[in-house]
Protein backbone atom coordinates (compact mmCIF):
# COMPACT_ATOMS: atom_id res chain seq x y z
CA UNK A 1 0.00 0.00 0.00
CA UNK A 2 1.56 3.21 -1.34
CA UNK A 3 1.94 6.05 1.67
CA UNK A 4 0.81 9.67 0.42
CA UNK A 5 2.21 12.91 2.15
CA UNK A 6 -0.82 13.59 3.84
CA UNK A 7 -0.85 9.92 5.31
CA UNK A 8 2.46 10.59 6.70
CA UNK A 9 0.93 14.02 8.60
CA UNK A 10 -1.86 11.69 9.97
CA UNK A 11 0.37 9.67 11.47
CA UNK A 12 2.35 11.89 12.98
CA UNK A 13 -0.84 13.41 14.44
CA UNK A 14 -2.38 9.97 15.40
CA UNK A 15 0.98 9.21 17.41
CA UNK A 16 0.54 13.08 19.14
CA UNK A 17 -2.97 11.94 20.00
CA UNK A 18 -1.71 8.99 21.67
CA UNK A 19 1.11 10.42 23.58
CA UNK A 20 -0.78 13.51 24.83
CA UNK A 21 -3.73 11.87 25.61
CA UNK A 22 -6.52 13.44 23.98
CA UNK A 23 -7.21 15.31 20.64
CA UNK A 24 -7.23 18.91 22.28
CA UNK A 25 -4.09 18.17 23.81
CA UNK A 26 -2.52 17.01 20.47
CA UNK A 27 -4.13 19.91 18.76
CA UNK A 28 -2.05 22.15 21.21
CA UNK A 29 1.48 20.40 20.76
CA UNK A 30 1.34 20.56 17.19
CA UNK A 31 -0.33 24.10 16.63
CA UNK A 32 -3.16 22.61 15.19
CA UNK A 33 -7.44 22.81 15.60
CA UNK A 34 -8.93 20.02 17.22
CA UNK A 35 -11.14 20.02 14.26
CA UNK A 36 -7.97 19.52 12.14
CA UNK A 37 -7.21 16.65 14.27
CA UNK A 38 -10.46 15.18 14.36
CA UNK A 39 -10.30 15.28 10.44
CA UNK A 40 -6.62 13.60 10.47
CA UNK A 41 -8.05 10.57 12.25
CA UNK A 42 -11.35 9.69 10.45
CA UNK A 43 -9.11 10.28 7.18
CA UNK A 44 -6.70 7.56 8.50
CA UNK A 45 -9.11 5.29 9.35
CA UNK A 46 -10.63 5.71 6.40
CA UNK A 47 -8.13 5.08 4.28
CA UNK A 48 -6.64 1.94 6.39
CA UNK A 49 -10.58 1.04 6.47
CA UNK A 50 -9.84 -0.34 10.15
CA UNK A 51 -11.07 1.37 14.03
CA UNK A 52 -8.15 2.77 15.43
CA UNK A 53 -9.50 4.75 18.26
CA UNK A 54 -12.56 3.96 20.72
CA UNK A 55 -13.56 7.38 21.62
CA UNK A 56 -16.22 8.91 24.28
CA UNK A 57 -16.89 12.67 24.92
CA UNK A 58 -14.33 12.67 27.78
CA UNK A 59 -11.56 9.82 27.01
CA UNK A 60 -9.91 8.05 23.85
CA UNK A 61 -8.41 4.56 23.99
CA UNK A 62 -6.75 2.49 21.14
CA UNK A 63 -8.20 -0.31 19.31
CA UNK A 64 -5.86 -3.64 19.19
CA UNK A 65 -5.14 -2.49 15.59
CA UNK A 66 -4.53 0.50 16.82
CA UNK A 67 -2.28 -0.16 19.07
CA UNK A 68 0.01 -1.86 16.77
CA UNK A 69 -0.13 0.66 14.47
CA UNK A 70 0.73 3.05 16.95
CA UNK A 71 4.23 1.98 17.73
CA UNK A 72 4.79 2.66 13.32
CA UNK A 73 3.60 6.15 13.45
CA UNK A 74 5.62 6.30 17.32
CA UNK A 75 9.02 5.64 15.10
CA UNK A 76 8.12 8.08 12.03
CA UNK A 77 7.42 10.72 14.77
CA UNK A 78 10.49 9.95 16.77
CA UNK A 79 12.96 10.13 13.54
CA UNK A 80 11.43 13.55 12.26
CA UNK A 81 12.34 14.99 15.65
CA UNK A 82 15.66 13.61 15.67
CA UNK A 83 16.07 14.54 12.04
CA UNK A 84 15.17 18.47 13.17
CA UNK A 85 17.22 18.25 16.17
CA UNK A 86 20.35 17.29 14.31
CA UNK A 87 19.64 20.17 11.85
CA UNK A 88 19.58 22.52 14.98
CA UNK A 89 22.69 21.49 16.01
CA UNK A 90 24.12 21.90 12.76
CA UNK A 91 22.62 25.34 12.77
CA UNK A 92 23.72 26.21 16.42
CA UNK A 93 27.63 24.76 15.98
CA UNK A 94 28.67 23.82 19.52
CA UNK A 95 31.83 26.05 20.38
CA UNK A 96 34.46 26.45 23.51
CA UNK A 97 37.50 24.73 25.22
CA UNK A 98 36.94 20.87 26.23
CA UNK A 99 39.46 20.80 28.97
CA UNK A 100 40.20 16.56 29.23
CA UNK A 101 42.66 14.05 31.26
CA UNK A 102 43.08 10.52 30.89
CA UNK A 103 45.35 7.76 31.20
CA UNK A 104 48.23 7.76 29.28
CA UNK A 105 47.98 4.46 27.37
CA UNK A 106 44.34 4.21 26.79
CA UNK A 107 44.55 8.08 25.39
CA UNK A 108 47.19 6.96 23.07
CA UNK A 109 45.38 3.50 22.11
CA UNK A 110 41.78 5.02 22.33
CA UNK A 111 40.72 8.60 23.78
CA UNK A 112 43.21 10.29 21.24
CA UNK A 113 42.04 8.46 17.96
CA UNK A 114 38.44 9.42 19.05
CA UNK A 115 39.16 12.66 19.44
CA UNK A 116 41.13 13.39 15.98
CA UNK A 117 37.16 11.95 14.60
CA UNK A 118 35.43 14.21 17.23
CA UNK A 119 38.07 17.11 15.97
CA UNK A 120 36.79 16.84 12.62
CA UNK A 121 33.03 16.86 13.10
CA UNK A 122 32.97 19.49 15.85
CA UNK A 123 36.14 21.88 14.74
CA UNK A 124 34.79 25.00 16.24
CA UNK A 125 35.53 22.80 19.25
CA UNK A 126 39.11 23.33 21.42
CA UNK A 127 40.76 20.70 23.12
CA UNK A 128 42.98 20.82 25.75
CA UNK A 129 44.33 17.18 26.70
CA UNK A 130 46.01 16.34 29.26
CA UNK A 131 47.65 12.88 29.55
CA UNK A 132 48.72 11.18 33.05
CA UNK A 133 48.37 8.00 35.20
CA UNK A 134 48.45 10.58 38.03
CA UNK A 135 44.55 11.51 39.29
CA UNK A 136 44.16 14.91 38.66
CA UNK A 137 41.89 17.36 40.65
CA UNK A 138 39.05 17.85 38.30
CA UNK A 139 38.06 20.89 39.92
CA UNK A 140 40.79 22.48 41.07
CA UNK A 141 42.38 21.69 37.50
CA UNK A 142 39.09 23.19 35.51
CA UNK A 143 38.54 19.49 33.87
CA UNK A 144 35.75 19.07 31.79
CA UNK A 145 36.07 15.19 31.35
CA UNK A 146 38.56 12.81 33.11
CA UNK A 147 38.92 9.17 31.47
CA UNK A 148 39.47 7.18 34.63
CA UNK A 149 39.03 3.37 35.79
CA UNK A 150 36.55 3.42 38.01
CA UNK A 151 33.73 5.94 39.35
CA UNK A 152 35.37 8.16 42.41
CA UNK A 153 33.56 9.15 45.27
CA UNK A 154 34.76 12.64 44.65
CA UNK A 155 32.32 14.95 46.80
CA UNK A 156 30.31 16.36 44.03
CA UNK A 157 32.08 14.47 40.96
CA UNK A 158 29.58 12.47 38.33
CA UNK A 159 30.49 9.85 36.85
CA UNK A 160 28.85 8.17 33.39
CA UNK A 161 30.21 4.42 32.00
CA UNK A 162 31.61 4.55 28.61
CA UNK A 163 32.27 1.16 28.06
CA UNK A 164 33.44 -2.32 29.55
CA UNK A 165 37.02 -3.57 28.37
CA UNK A 166 38.43 -7.02 28.39
CA UNK A 167 41.76 -8.27 29.70
CA UNK A 168 44.16 -10.98 29.08
CA UNK A 169 47.27 -12.62 30.53
CA UNK A 170 50.02 -12.09 28.26
CA UNK A 171 53.86 -12.34 28.59
CA UNK A 172 56.59 -12.70 25.63
CA UNK A 173 57.93 -15.78 23.66
CA UNK A 174 60.93 -15.24 25.68
CA UNK A 175 59.64 -15.41 28.46
CA UNK A 176 57.91 -18.32 27.94
CA UNK A 177 60.85 -20.29 26.57
CA UNK A 178 62.92 -19.52 29.40
CA UNK A 179 60.06 -20.19 31.95
CA UNK A 180 57.57 -22.18 30.85
CA UNK A 181 53.78 -21.94 29.87
CA UNK A 182 51.36 -21.68 32.73
CA UNK A 183 48.58 -24.38 31.98
CA UNK A 184 46.50 -23.62 34.76
CA UNK A 185 46.30 -20.47 37.54
CA UNK A 186 48.36 -22.38 39.99
CA UNK A 187 51.24 -22.18 37.95
CA UNK A 188 51.26 -18.44 38.13
CA UNK A 189 52.86 -18.63 41.64
CA UNK A 190 55.46 -19.81 40.18
CA UNK A 191 56.52 -16.93 37.74
CA UNK A 192 57.68 -13.12 37.84
CA UNK A 193 55.49 -9.90 36.86
CA UNK A 194 55.43 -6.52 35.97
CA UNK A 195 53.71 -4.88 38.72
CA UNK A 196 51.17 -1.67 37.35
CA UNK A 197 50.69 -0.12 40.75
CA UNK A 198 47.76 1.24 39.73
CA UNK A 199 45.91 -1.36 39.92
CA UNK A 200 45.52 -4.27 42.72
CA UNK A 201 48.25 -6.58 43.58
CA UNK A 202 46.17 -9.51 43.19
CA UNK A 203 44.37 -10.91 40.10
CA UNK A 204 41.21 -12.70 39.83
CA UNK A 205 40.74 -15.88 37.20
CA UNK A 206 37.65 -18.33 36.74
CA UNK A 207 36.07 -20.63 35.18
CA UNK A 208 32.45 -21.99 36.07
CA UNK A 209 32.25 -21.84 39.59
CA UNK A 210 36.03 -22.03 40.47
CA UNK A 211 38.17 -19.05 41.29
CA UNK A 212 41.65 -18.38 41.38
CA UNK A 213 43.38 -15.73 43.59
CA UNK A 214 46.93 -14.79 42.24
CA UNK A 215 49.34 -12.35 44.12
CA UNK A 216 51.65 -10.79 41.28
CA UNK A 217 55.25 -10.68 42.57
CA UNK A 218 58.18 -9.09 40.26
CA UNK A 219 61.51 -6.78 40.20
CA UNK A 220 59.69 -4.26 37.71
CA UNK A 221 56.90 -2.20 38.75
CA UNK A 222 55.62 1.08 36.98
CA UNK A 223 52.61 3.72 37.64
CA UNK A 224 52.51 3.77 34.03
CA UNK A 225 50.40 1.17 31.25
CA UNK A 226 52.85 1.74 28.23
CA UNK A 227 55.63 1.04 30.32
CA UNK A 228 54.03 -2.67 32.14
CA UNK A 229 52.88 -3.11 28.16
CA UNK A 230 56.92 -2.73 26.91
CA UNK A 231 58.66 -4.06 29.60
CA UNK A 232 56.31 -7.15 29.46
CA UNK A 233 57.26 -7.02 25.75
CA UNK A 234 60.83 -7.04 27.02
CA UNK A 235 60.34 -10.80 28.35
CA UNK A 236 60.30 -9.50 31.93
CA UNK A 237 57.44 -10.95 33.42
CA UNK A 238 53.57 -11.82 33.07
CA UNK A 239 51.00 -9.11 32.77
CA UNK A 240 47.37 -8.60 32.91
CA UNK A 241 47.26 -6.42 29.71
CA UNK A 242 44.00 -4.71 28.04
CA UNK A 243 42.60 -6.91 25.11
CA UNK A 244 42.40 -2.86 22.78
CA UNK A 245 46.70 -2.73 23.84
CA UNK A 246 47.51 -6.40 23.52
CA UNK A 247 45.81 -7.80 20.29
CA UNK A 248 47.79 -6.07 18.17
CA UNK A 249 51.04 -6.99 19.85
CA UNK A 250 49.74 -10.96 19.79
CA UNK A 251 49.15 -10.11 16.16
CA UNK A 252 52.43 -9.07 15.38
CA UNK A 253 53.97 -11.84 17.81
CA UNK A 254 55.88 -9.92 20.46
CA UNK A 255 53.04 -10.54 23.06
CA UNK A 256 51.59 -14.28 23.53
CA UNK A 257 48.28 -14.83 25.98
CA UNK A 258 47.58 -17.83 28.18
CA UNK A 259 45.10 -19.28 30.39
CA UNK A 260 42.39 -17.50 27.71
CA UNK A 261 40.01 -19.84 28.82
CA UNK A 262 39.84 -18.50 32.50
CA UNK A 263 38.24 -15.15 32.66
CA UNK A 264 39.47 -11.84 34.18
CA UNK A 265 37.97 -9.02 35.97
CA UNK A 266 37.08 -6.93 32.42
CA UNK A 267 37.56 -3.14 32.92
CA UNK A 268 35.06 -0.49 33.42
CA UNK A 269 35.88 3.12 31.66
CA UNK A 270 33.65 6.26 33.09
CA UNK A 271 33.53 9.36 32.10
CA UNK A 272 33.95 11.49 35.17
CA UNK A 273 33.46 15.39 35.00
CA UNK A 274 32.00 18.25 37.79
CA UNK A 275 28.05 18.68 38.96
CA UNK A 276 26.27 20.09 36.44
CA UNK A 277 28.55 19.28 33.37
CA UNK A 278 26.27 17.32 31.53
CA UNK A 279 24.19 20.56 30.67
CA UNK A 280 27.18 21.72 28.13
CA UNK A 281 26.24 20.82 25.05
CA UNK A 282 29.90 20.53 24.02
CA UNK A 283 30.54 18.26 26.83
CA UNK A 284 27.32 15.61 26.03
CA UNK A 285 28.64 15.83 22.43
CA UNK A 286 31.93 14.10 23.52
CA UNK A 287 30.35 11.96 26.29
CA UNK A 288 27.53 10.45 23.16
CA UNK A 289 30.69 10.60 20.89
CA UNK A 290 33.15 8.21 23.27
CA UNK A 291 30.21 5.79 23.77
CA UNK A 292 29.59 5.22 20.32
CA UNK A 293 33.02 4.89 19.74
CA UNK A 294 33.99 2.57 22.69
CA UNK A 295 31.61 -0.35 20.92
CA UNK A 296 33.68 -0.22 17.51
CA UNK A 297 35.34 -3.82 17.18
CA UNK A 298 38.90 -2.39 16.94
CA UNK A 299 38.26 -1.91 21.05
CA UNK A 300 36.73 -4.83 22.20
Amino acid sequence: MDISFEQLKSMVVFAQVIEQGTLSGAAKRLGLSRAVVSYHIKKLEAHLEIKLLNRSTRTISLTEAGSDYYQHCRVIAEQASAANQQIENLKHEPVGLLKITCPVNIGLQTIVPALNEFKTLYPKIELDVMLTDEVVNIMKEGIDLAIRGAPLADSGLQAIKLSTLGTCLCAAPSYFEKFGVPTHPTDLNKHQWVVYKLTSGTIELTKGTRSFSIEMKGTITTNNAAARTAFVEGGHGLARIPIYDAKPKIQQGTLVSVLDDYKMKDINVYGVFPPGGAESKKLRLLIDYLKAYFVKPRLL
